[in-house]
């Protein structure tokens, strides 16, 4: 094999980063096709529907016209236990004319194949997981200028809120902002996007409940209206425990400790978790989070105990934030 040396037999492209999984494999794919004639030597495979000993097969043919030949398992962690043990077997020895990539959203690093494909080298496992909360919005403005248009912080925040967090959908949408972007060098505002883009994304229950401790009952109503997944007896424990955090940082501001840090020492959170609770805290009094707290018992009893789940948070959702 020429050219090969860096190559390793077999690579596990796994998380859930989409757009990260989709980069990592094309990236593999260019470099294999410079090798030679990459159209006689490419197998697909998918995990739901593929066999192991087909997958293998295809592993072990010779390549043509080529020094190498490329087989790409995707959802390999649908794989079923028999098919992933034929595989398993095959890494003890692999092809060493083949790259296999395996490609998997969550494969568990305890299992056999992950462990199998580890054993291959030590940059054989890519790492594809998703970029916390609070690292999108920078990510999202390196992503835009890729496509030659700025965002402001604003605006990235706006996409996201409105997209979701699925990279490969804010890829798609910053696609669309840059071939409709008129403004010249001026980076692009809420405003923009706002106008090109349309709600995509689903409710996430924490959505709700950072309006909920920010006393916005409007865009509270609107989340609730949109949210699918979430049932009102989730929503009650998590109003209820930002409520217990917003009682802390009022115990911790009264005592002059209102810094962020504080706050998240106390609650063993990271401090990133907690970077607006100070300024939520300052919008209820003591007696206002006392008296939600008192009355988000008595809502959880009436829902436990026959009334309208539904109807009986919202009620309770309303008497707290017009208090």
């Amino acid at each position: 094999m020429t050219d090969t040396n860096a190559l390793l037999p077999a690579y596990l492209i796994n998380g859930e980063d989409e757009l990260k999984r989709e980069t990592v494999l094309k990236r593999l794919h260019a470099r294999i096709a410079k090798l030679g004639d990459i159209d006689f030597n490419h197998d697909v495979f998918h995990g739901e529907s593929a066999s192991g000993d087909d997958i293998v097969s295809a592993c072990n043919t010779v390549p043509f016209a080529s020094d190498v030949r490329l087989v790409v398992v995707h959802a390999a962690d649908a794989l079923k236990k028999s098919d992933a043990e034929a595989l398993v077997a095959y890494l003890s020895e692999p092809s060493q004319s083949t790259v296999l990539c395996l490609v998997a959203r969550k494969l568990a690093k305890n299992t056999r194949l992950y462990k199998a494909v580890a054993a291959v080298g030590k940059k054989a496992v890519i790492d594809c997981a998703p970029m916390k909360k609070y690292e999108l919005p920078k990510t999202v403005r390196a992503m835009a200028v890729t496509h030659g248009i700025t965002l402001d912080d604003a605006a990235a925040h706006r996409l996201i809120e409105l997209v979701g967090e699925n990279t490969v959908h804010l890829d798609a949408e910053l696609k669309k902002l840059a071939l409709s972007h008129t403004a010249g060098g001026r980076p692009l505002g809420v405003a923009e996007v706002d106008a090109m883009v349309s709600r995509t994304a689903e409710v996430k229950p924490w959505e709700f409940v950072d309006a909920f401790a920010a006393r916005d009952m409007r865009l509270c109503v609107d989340l609730l209206s949109k949210m699918d997944s979430a049932s009102p007896y989730a929503l009650v424990g998590m109003c209820a425990t930002r409520l217990r955090e917003l009682v802390t940082a009022h115990s911790l501001a009264a005592r002059g400790q209102s810094g962020t840090k504080a706050l998240a020492t106390q609650l063993k959170v990271p401090e990133w978790r907690v970077k607006n609770h100070m300024s939520w805290a300052r919008r209820w009094k003591p007696s206002e989070l006392r008296r939600a707290f008192s009355s988000i018992r008595e809502c959880e009893r009436m829902m436990k105990t026959g009334s309208d789940p539904d109807e009986t948070f919202l009620r309770w959702l309303l008497d707290t934030l017009r208090a």
